[in-house]
């Protein structure tokens, strides 16, 4: 992280003044729109895919622990393909991004993601590789993730699963049967690989329907499987989610009393590298988060369009995943992605955010949000030496 100091000053002049035009440091590509789970708090699961072929597609997979990308291929009918991405990653070069999250959908479900990786590390060579999961495909997950490994030497991988309440409780939330269970299974076996490149964490969304288990999922995620590194954001209504028709949300008020919680508990915890570093900033997003939610505003400059960008599964390039506004799209610009970060459209987009025209306790873009404001990362460094 402390890395990235020299770039700080750069991107608050781009920024500022739009001069130098950097590429984004923090990326998430949107590598499938397809899921697995049938989660109360998200539709990303109902985008462009026959639900029907999924629910066999599954029982394929679990009975032969196999996903052929030609079968992909013909399920996604708009996905950017291997090819594709190799292409973008190609336009934007090495070294720029530093922090890669491969989303989804559910990841796993891409049967090339470890060659996606490979050619991640070959041509952008990011620092971090994070993917989140929901852990269901215990076949699968922990030997994709030995290959993904291998697949990315030079990059720090982060898997984190995620994880909204213990036992049936899980599943009713992700209205799947066995999530909880395979869950655990892919935990468990992914936390059993020895490779010091690999973080291993765990992820809770706090909406309504679990604000008042906060303290039951920590406890349960700090004794029993003692992760790497553990965070809790709020539900949102995002674009990529496409759930703005979902009532989600707890009261402010509930959500502030989890977050209490959840910093009395963090002050309490040890940790050291990698881990120590997510600790810091998880500190401080959540107080953060509280400021953003009590004041309706940008509370801190974001610079969501400017050093954190995504990439949706369809092209679209999007300042964020919450306003999903698109600063254009990669197959229509032959995959040039610095072609687009500079159209007219993305310099619209990030006046607008620079003039807070909107505001959101996304973690990833808060995380990035804090690294680029000076009392923030102040207080970051301080905790971390702490």
């Amino acid at each position: 992280m402390f890395s990235l100091a020299p770039k700080i000053p750069l991107y608050k002049s781009f920024r500022r003044f739009g001069k130098p035009r950097l590429l984004p440091l923090n990326l998430t590509l949107n590598v499938t729109f397809r899921c697995n789970s049938r989660c109360a708090t998200c539709n990303i699961w109902k985008k462009k895919v026959d639900s029907s072929f999924i629910t066999s597609h599954e029982r394929n997979m679990q009975a032969k622990n196999i996903l052929k990308t030609d079968q992909f291929e013909k399920v996604v009918r708009d996905e950017l393909t291997l090819s594709e991405w190799k292409k973008i990653f190609q336009s934007i070069g090495p070294r720029k991004v530093f922090w890669l999250i491969l989303s989804g959908g559910e990841p796993f479900l891409r049967a090339d993601l470890a060659e996606l990786c490979r050619l991640a590390g070959k041509y952008l060579r990011p620092k971090i590789i994070n993917i989140p999961t929901n852990g269901y495909l215990y076949q699968i997950i922990p030997a994709r993730v030995e290959e993904i490994l291998a697949a990315a030497p030079k990059s720090k991988v982060v898997i984190n699963f995620s994880l909204d309440g213990i036992g049936k409780a899980h599943d009713k939330i992700r209205n799947l049967e066995g999530s909880f269970e395979n869950l655990m299974k892919s935990y468990r076996a992914v936390r059993n690989i020895k490779n010091p490149r690999l973080t291993v964490g765990v992820h809770s969304v706090i909406s309504k329907l679990n604000y008042d288990k906060v303290s039951e999922i920590y406890d349960f995620v700090q004794t029993e499987l003692q992760p790497d590194s553990y965070i809790s954001e709020i539900a949102e209504q995002r674009t990529e989610l496409d759930n703005f028709n979902l009532d989600i949300f707890p009261k402010k008020e509930e959500y502030f009393a989890a977050v209490d919680y959840l910093l009395e508990k963090l002050g309490e915890e040890k940790s050291k590298g990698l881990s120590r570093i997510t600790l810091s900033l998880r500190k401080n997003y959540y107080r953060l988060v509280k400021e953003i939610l009590r004041k309706k505003i940008q509370f801190i400059p974001c610079y969501a369009g400017f050093a954190s960008a995504q990439i949706s599964a369809e092209g679209e390039v999007w300042p964020c995943c919450v306003r999903g506004d698109s600063m254009g799209n990669l197959r229509e610009n032959n995959f040039d992605f610095p072609r687009v970060w500079a159209g007219k459209k993305a310099q619209n987009i990030r006046q607008s955010i620079k003039e807070k025209e909107c505001w959101c306790p996304l973690a990833s873009a808060s995380y990035t949000n804090m690294l680029m404001h000076e009392p923030s990362l102040a207080k970051i460094v301080k905790d971390y030496f702490l």
